[in-house]
C-alpha cells in the first residue's frame, strides 16, 4: 500500500522514473488486454500506446489516477476498445489473416481455427460490457478474481457472479452459431 501511495505521488509530480515504471511495470497487461479483446495486434498496440498517452494528459490537468493504477488504466483502455468498436462497427470489412502462411499447416485446419475464432469473437462481442470486461481480465490477462474486482470497483463475490453468467452466455452464444 506505501509503494502504491509513493507511485501515486511521482505520478501526480511527473515524475520521469516513476512514468518510466509505470509504463513498463504495465504495458504488457494493458497491450494482452487490448489485444485479446480486438484480436489484432497493431490495433492493441495502437490502443496500449494511446492509454499512456491519456495518462499524461490526464496528470497534466490533474486528473488520472487516484488509488489505483493499475485499475485506471485498466479501465481507460476498456473505453478505448469500446470507442474503437463505436467508430468501426458501421465500417465493418472482412479481412484474411496475416498469420495464415503457405509453409505453416494444413490450410483447411488454418481456416477452421480462424472461423472458430471469429466466431468466439462475434459472441464475445454480443455480451454485455461488463461481461467481456471480466472475461477478458480473468482469462486474456489471467487476473485473479481479487484484481478483477478491484479494477471494476466490485467484490470478489460479484465477479465470480458476473464470470459465471457471462461463461454461460457465451456458451449458448457459441452452440447457437
Amino acid at each position: 500500500m506505501n509503494s502504491d501511495k509513493s507511485e501515486l505521488d511521482g505520478l501526480q509530480a511527473l515524475d520521469e522514473q516513476v512514468l518510466i515504471s509505470i509504463h513498463n511495470r504495465y504495458y504488457p497487461d494493458v497491450y494482452r488486454y487490448a489485444q485479446y479483446r480486438l484480436g489484432d495486434p497493431s490495433n492493441a498496440e495502437d490502443i496500449a500506446s494511446e492509454v499512456f498517452v491519456r495518462l499524461i494528459e490526464a496528470l497534466k490537468s490533474g486528473k488520472g489516477p487516484r488509488t489505483t493504477v493499475r485499475g485506471w488504466l485498466m479501465g481507460t483502455t476498456a473505453n478505448l476498445i469500446n470507442d474503437y468498436y463505436r467508430k468501426t462497427y458501421a465500417h465493418a470489412d472482412e479481412t484474411l489473416s496475416e498469420e495464415i502462411h503457405a509453409e505453416g499447416g494444413n490450410p483447411a485446419f488454418l481456416t477452421e481455427q480462424d472461423e472458430r475464432a471469429q466466431a468466439v469473437r462475434k459472441a464475445l462481442a454480443q455480451l454485455t460490457f461488463e461481461q467481456q470486461h471480466v472475461l477478458t481480465l480473468r482469462f486474456g490477462n489471467d487476473f485473479s478474481v481479487e484484481e478483477t474486482a478491484a479494477i471494476l470497483g466490485k467484490n470478489a463475490n460479484a465477479v465470480k457472479a458476473l464470470q459465471f453468467r457471462a461463461i454461460s452466455s457465451l456458451r449458448r452464444l457459441i452452440s447457437d452459431l
